[in-house]
């Protein structure tokens, strides 16, 4: 839903649909003020539908929002060169990283910013300080890397002009679960597997955090499609890994996804049916993978986050040890077909 005018830019997002798809990004007005608020004013004119991102280095950058583009019969010479010449610049601190939106200016001129923008898919710490950084991409940075991948031809332009078919402007999108309360997290989560369904618990007076986050995954549809990776019978089960999503696709709430500090009980006993978190050496490294114990394993207690337990589907267990494995890979692929929130 479109935001109404006079809504903190904080609490907004740009929404870029293009002809290969769309990506999201917020604004930092404390960084580049004056710069927010002139791409809000021309986004909500629709100044920016039915231009083009006209320039792209793969993995590196690409650039549109040049009103020239609009017109198809614009010669090729003067691609880049409309929009400009309209806002001083405004330099930060923010650094031009992955998914950081910055200002075109005409080089060597100052005070040249205009309508055009970029955005960083790799680093450019060449441009830190010389550029007016304004927002950083939160969704959909598959999609600027698909753009930057389009054919370009010597001059840096790109063969074929993909398409910015509207900028919308619109209400953040508020993170599920975020300022929930210990109540309200008291919620039971049901798991379709390949091998049967099972219901979880949440338990979050053992790990208040973790469970947070596994209800926001749950709630985004983020763990719909991914795969159990690995099997150590009498052990545990483990899934939950983006990148074994069918084509390690990206997801929407990709953006909510992030390293968690452990929350360890040494009260709670990794016991057959108890749900934990996985993680690398780091005791602070957990994100989305977790696991499903089979057998009592004392080794793990106080040093892995258990968040909740079976409650009932305790024989997909069963199932799950009966499957074949190479190593600890099951040779075939075993899916959560679905995780979804119980009603209260």
């Amino acid at each position: 839903m479109a935001a109404a005018l006079g809504q903190p830019a904080n609490d907004l997002e740009a929404v870029v649909t293009t002809d290969l798809g769309t990506f999201r990004f917020a604004f930092a007005p404390e960084k580049a003020p004056k710069h927010v608020e002139h791409f809000l004013t021309l986004a909500r004119q629709g100044f920016y539908d039915g231009s083009a991102f006209h320039r792209v280095v793969s993995y590196g950058i690409i650039q549109g929002g040049d009103p020239l583009l609009k017109d198809a019969k614009t010669p090729r010479k003067l691609w880049g060169s409309g929009g400009l010449n309209q806002l001083a610049g405004e330099f930060s601190d923010l650094k031009h990283e992955r998914g950081v939106v910055s200002t075109v200016s005409i080089p060597g001129k100052a005070d040249s910013d205009g309508a055009q923008f970029f955005v960083c898919i790799s680093p450019q710490p060449p441009l830190d300080g010389k550029f007016s950084a304004f927002g950083r991409v939160n969704e959909g940075m598959d999609v600027v890397e698909k753009i930057s991948q389009s054919p370009a031809a010597a001059d840096g332009f790109a063969e074929k002009p993909v398409r910015i078919l509207k900028v919308t402007i619109e209400k953040k999108k508020v993170e599920p679960f975020v300022s929930a309360t210990p109540d309200e997290l008291r919620r039971t989560v049901t798991v379709k597997t390949t091998l049967g369904t099972i219901k979880i618990k949440m338990e979050p007076d053992w790990a208040p955090n973790h469970v947070r986050n596994f209800l926001m995954l749950t709630a985004t549809g983020w763990f719909n499609g991914t795969a159990f990776h690995r099997m150590v019978k009498d052990f545990v089960v483990q899934g939950g890994m983006g990148n074994t999503r069918p084509n390690g696709a990206a997801h929407p709430a990709d953006r909510w996804v992030r390293t968690l500090k452990g929350e360890f009980s040494g009260e709670v006993k990794h016991v057959r049916g108890i749900v934990s978190m996985a993680r690398a050496d780091d005791p602070d490294s957990a994100s989305t993978s977790f696991f499903l114990m089979l057998g009592p394993a004392p080794h793990l207690d106080g040093k892995y986050s258990a968040f909740g337990r079976i409650v009932e589907g305790m024989e997909v267990l069963d199932a799950f040890e009966k499957e074949a494995v190479d190593g600890e890979s099951p040779r075939r692929r075993l899916e959560i077909v679905e995780a979804v929130i119980d009603p209260q």
